[in-house]
This record gives C-alpha cells, sequence and structure tokens, in this order.
C-alpha cells in the first residue's frame, strides 16, 4: 500500500517537473508544477465525442488502458514493503497487463479507421515489441542474480556493496528509464508537442479521443512515469529504514523527471529510421548487465 500512495503522488508532480525543467532550460518561465494535474482535472469535467465510425472497443479502450496501468502499479515494492500484488515471476504479469492495456489502446486507435492513427498504432506496436526484450533481460539477470523471481525478493536481496554491483545499478537505471521515455513516448523516441502527423506516435493515436477518456489516457502516462521512476528506487534503497527511504524516493523521482526534461531539451529527436536501431541497443545494455551477473555468479567456464 505504501508504494501506492508514494507513485500516486510523485505521478502528480512527475511529468509538471519535466516541462519546468524544458521551460528553464530555453529561458522560458513556463508553467507551474501542476499544470498537467490541472488539465487532466479540467478534462475530467468535460462530455465525450465519439465518431460515429468507431465501435464499442473505442469506448472502452482508454479505460481498459488505465486499468492496466493501476494493476501494474499495485506489484511494485517498496523497500521492504511489499506490493499489494506480491507473487514469484509478478515482474511477467507486470509487462503484459502493460502489453495488454497497450493493445486496446493500438486497437482502440486503428478503430477509427483513420490511415493517421493506423500509421501511429503500427510503429507504437513496434517499439513496444523492440523494448520487451530489454525489459525481460534485465529482470531475468536481476532474478538470477538475487535467486528470486518476484518484484520484492528480487529487490529486497540487492544489496550495493561493490563497484560492480553499483556499475549494475546505473546500468539498470539507463535501461528502465530509457524503456519509460519509450513506452511513454518521449523525446528522442517521439514529440509529445509535435503537430505534424507523418512524425506523430502516440499523439496521432489519441486524436480523436476527448473530455474524459482523454483524461484517463494522460493520468496513465503520468502513471506509467512514476511507475517506472519506483523500480530504478528500489534499486538503491534496499533495506534502508523508511525515514530515509521516503524522502530517498522522492529525491531520485526528481532527479530522473530533472533528467528527462534536460534530455528532452538538449537532444533532438532521432529520425524515424534511426529509432528502432536505438531502442534494439538496450537490450544490448541488458545482454551487459546479464554478462556481468554471470561474472558475478562464476557461472562462466
Amino acid at each position: 500500500m505504501l508504494s501506492l500512495i508514494l507513485i500516486l503522488i510523485a505521478a502528480t508532480f512527475f511529468s509538471g517537473i519535466i516541462i519546468r525543467t524544458k521551460s528553464l532550460a530555453s529561458g522560458r518561465k513556463g508553467p507551474g508544477i501542476f499544470q498537467p494535474v490541472s488539465d487532466v482535472i479540467r478534462l475530467f469535467r468535460k462530455g465525450v465525442v465519439y465518431s460515429k465510425t468507431t465501435s464499442f472497443i473505442f469506448r472502452i479502450a482508454p479505460t481498459i488502458y488505465f486499468a492496466s496501468i493501476i494493476m501494474a502499479m499495485l506489484t511494485i515494492p517498496f523497500g521492504q514493503n511489499k506490493g499489494i500484488i506480491s507473487f514469484d515471476g509478478d515482474f511477467i504479469f507486470f509487462a503484459y497487463v502493460l502489453a495488454l492495456g497497450k493493445f486496446f489502446s493500438i486497437i482502440g486507435a486503428l478503430d477509427t479507421g483513420s490511415s493517421f492513427e493506423g500509421m501511429g498504432a503500427s510503429r507504437e506496436a513496434l517499439y513496444s515489441m523492440f523494448a520487451e526484450p530489454a525489459f525481460f533481460i534485465l529482470m531475468g539477470s536481476l532474478a538470477l542474480l538475487s535467486g528470486h523471481t518476484s518484484f520484492y525478493q528480487i529487490f529486497a536481496a540487492l544489496h550495493l556493496g561493490s563497484q560492480i554491483s553499483y556499475a549494475l545499478a546505473i546500468l539498470a537505471t539507463f535501461v528502465l528509464l530509457m524503456i519509460a521515455m519509450i513506452e511513454s513516448s518521449r523525446m528522442p523516441i517521439d514529440d509529445p508537442k509535435t503537430h505534424l502527423e507523418l512524425t506523430m506516435i502516440h499523439e496521432v493515436m489519441i486524436l480523436d479521443n476527448s473530455g474524459f477518456d482523454l483524461g484517463l489516457i494522460l493520468t496513465a502516462g503520468y502513471l506509467k512515469f512514476a511507475i517506472y521512476g519506483a523500480l530504478i528506487v528500489n534499486l538503491f534503497i534496499g533495506s534502508i529504514p523508511l525515514q530515509y527511504s521516503v524522502p530517498s524516493f522522492f529525491a531520485i523521482q526528481f532527479l530522473l523527471a530533472v533528467s528527462i526534461g534536460l534530455i528532452e531539451s538538449f537532444m533532438a529527436r532521432f529520425r524515424m529510421s534511426h529509432n528502432p536501431q536505438f531502442i534494439v541497443a538496450l537490450t544490448s545494455v541488458s545482454l551487459l548487465i546479464f554478462f556481468a551477473v554471470l561474472l558475478i555468479l562464476e557461472k562462466f567456464i
């Protein structure tokens, strides 16, 4: 329950800090930190408009997408505190419940019959497929190192005490951060502010969503950022007492949000043809972690 509360709190300011960082980096004052939350609340008060060409799939897709994020959030532990849902192999459940939500968002976009939304859905599916091996190799490596297969047991058994363990944690942080940016359709993979249909990915998928449904989609995106941030936090806090781990949680989430804001401020968006190469390269980083774990466990012959 503690991780759920902390993730909800972090999600309220994560995207706002990213926007604020980008504004300051470009010399602008920019909106307040809680502007994204204000925008979502305004959307929740509005009605929803459905096209006559869409079916019930388009109507239920935002709700299922949001519900999948909530279900994934329930599996996240916090230090020595289990997630609400915790069992052996729960990281597989985490990955595929997110995939279920992504699937419904994709077919919801296809259901509109728009060629532009179909193009965005195709790219979204491709990039998610490329990012999946990196996540499973990373979590499989941590499971091999700890000897456990659930989020709670894996993170509880990790102890950073040597140079190689810190190196593994830094590499794992990089992989999870990049996966979060890919899954949330952020720079340098996608630009959430672009209005050019031929270069849009996630934004073109939700062009027909409005009102309450659009609010659910945006809220799910904010929660997804905080979820991946919570996974990164768990790499470092271990068995630290609550009076230190809770401030560490918010400090690391803040640093992640600032890092993403700086990345988006000083990096140009990749060309579409380069995106798959970059995403597949994350698998190589995960393989480095895997080989390092084999070295630690002396599994090499």
